[in-house]
């Protein structure tokens, strides 16, 4: 049995994943600001506290829980922020709260977990399609999806400075997935992919997907192009 960290774990994928990984009998560690959702499952394979990525205090707190552990196997890397708007109406303010959350949390988490992480570890960012260079684009999703391509190549790299010692890293860059963060930015929007469809092939690849895959992106979408 794995144990396992996941980000963004109060709703969505991220909570579908924790589910998994517990009813499986593995080790989850399920970090989220709002840590109700979590709590309320009063899973005996997950644990929880408040938890974010912005935040200094928080990766210390992450830290004194790790003493604990032996090592982690997994760290998914699944927590995001998502704004939909007009460029020119985007406040710098705005840029700095979503890299913020996608990308320099994102790398300080990974940081602080690397030390506990075996050679045979996997740490698995999740991105978005809109972050893949030639894929469609959307208006209003330049602040997003911008971060989400800074993801990808902060993947490449990491496989790279670490291919030696392990662990290994991958990037899922997922189409649209039936959310709650996806519904607030787009009201009635209808995904051809449910969040537990998606949690569902995320942890597959993340116990799996190590023994083929180092520093690769792979797109996880439905549609064309």
């Amino acid at each position: 049995m794995a144990n396992v960290i996941i980000t963004g774990a109060s709703r969505g994928i991220g909570f579908e994943m924790a589910k998994l990984f517990a009813d499986e009998g593995h080790s989850v560690l399920a970090l989220s600001r709002n840590v109700n959702p979590i709590s309320e499952l009063k899973h005996a394979n997950i644990s929880c506290f408040p938890f974010d990525l912005s935040e200094k205090k928080d990766l210390q707190k992450l830290t004194d829980f790790l003493s604990d552990w032996k090592s982690v196997d997994v760290l998914i890397n699944n927590a995001g922020k998502l704004i939909s708007k007009p460029f020119l109406e985007t406040t710098t303010e705005e840029f700095e709260a979503v890299f913020r959350v996608n990308v320099f949390g994102l790398a300080e988490i990974t940081k602080t977990v690397l030390p506990k992480m075996p050679k045979k570890g996997h740490v698995v960012s999740i991105s978005s399609m809109g972050g893949v260079q030639g894929s469609m684009k959307f208006p209003g999703l330049s602040v997003y999806s911008s971060s989400k391509g800074a993801v990808i190549t902060l993947t490449e790299l990491w496989a790279e400075e670490f291919k030696e010692t392990g662990p290994a890293f991958n990037v899922l860059a997922l189409g649209a997935v039936q959310t709650e963060m996806l519904e607030e930015a787009f009201p009635g929007y209808q995904a051809p992919t449910t969040a537990l469809e998606m949690a569902q092939y995320i942890k597959d690849f993340a116990l799996k997907g190590h023994k083929l895959y180092n520093g690769k992106l792979l797109q996880v979408s439905s549609s064309t192009p």
